[in-house]
């Protein structure tokens, strides 16, 4: 697979403050990765450097193959999470003007425009000023524009800020619709119900590191603990759950007694369940199996337990 963005050894330093050091990344074409960290783990700063805001004091960044150059901008849209939108100026003026700033002529801006505020459903809000919408209406404003010149690569920083659910939804929608159309896109978040959603690759910045990376579905399988989850029927339930803690490590339980289930996790001593489910069969009948897949959430937290950050 080609990647799109190549971001190898970067270093940088503000003053006393190391931002970034010797990071590296391989952004995928036609993927959607996902930049993860704490606030001040150095992700803003990297997304800056993307976007030639500022530069590297060591380490290069290659698109498309190529050495970055000032070129390639036009081939990025980039949606901070402080929003710059003019107050005062009206919704299409501002959006025609930040069109052709990205090198779309009149005409193809006000097309394109129209297609996005149909799609939207927000023709009447053309003639508003910015100060008239809510946040939410104002993050679909700058959704459009961000997407408008149709770069190859996207870059979003904490896109669902300020929408409530039913936008937020729609919102996905676009960007997988986005991908679906082959254009790579960069998530930056600490929400990690986003990631699991949207992302197939991560990256994990913390304290101006990276400290993990890779496809999230490797990364999960690499992080199982080999913990499963069990429901059976059972007459007997404190005699079964004796009998499975002598003999296996169960980690909760509980009982419903109108259906008779006895629900547990347990975690096995390797990765063979065989003999746990015949056991079980022996005893009751098995109405669930489930392993537990560590979620991005898990990992995040436990990658940065492990590199001895477990008081931050």
């Amino acid at each position: 697979m080609n990647n799109i963005l190549v971001v190898d050894e970067v270093t940088k330093q503000f003053g006393n403050h190391t931002a970034l050091r010797s990071v590296s990344l391989e952004i995928p074409e036609n993927s959607i990765y996902g930049l993860l960290g704490p606030n001040g783990a150095g992700k803003t700063t990297l997304i800056r450097i993307i976007n030639q805001i500022t530069y590297p004091d060591q380490g290069k960044v290659f698109f498309g193959g190529e050495a970055l150059k000032p070129e390639h901008i036009s081939q990025i849209g980039y949606l901070p999470e402080e929003r710059g939108l003019y107050k005062n100026m009206k919704v299409g003026e501002q959006a025609l003007y930040l069109a052709q700033l990205k090198g779309l002529s009149k005409h193809d801006a006000k097309e394109r425009l129209k297609f996005w505020f149909d799609r939207f459903e927000i023709g009447d809000w053309w003639g508003k000023k910015i100060q008239e919408l809510s946040k939410g209406m104002a993050q679909k404003i700058q959704f459009i524009v961000t997407v408008l010149h149709e770069p190859k690569l996207l870059i979003f920083d904490e896109p669902f800020s300020g929408f409530d659910p039913i936008n937020a939804n729609i919102i996905k929608e676009e960007i997988w619709n986005l991908k679906e159309n082959g254009t790579s896109i960069i998530f930056s978040t600490h929400r990690m119900e986003s990631v699991e959603e949207l992302c197939e690759y991560i990256a994990l910045i913390h304290r101006a590191e990276k400290i993990l990376d890779g496809k999230l579905s490797d990364i999960k399988k690499a992080f199982k603990n080999n913990i499963f989850g069990v429901g059976v029927t059972t007459e007997a339930p404190e005699l079964l759950l004796g009998e499975l803690k002598e003999r296996y490590q169960v980690l909760s339980s509980s009982f419903d007694s109108r259906e008779k289930q006895l629900d547990f996790s347990v975690q096995l001593p390797n990765e063979n369940s065989t003999s746990l489910l015949g056991f079980l069969g022996s005893k009751s009948n098995v109405n669930s199996f489930v392993e537990a897949i560590p979620s991005a959430n898990d990992i995040f937290i436990r990658t940065i337990q492990n590199k001895g950050y477990a008081h931050e």
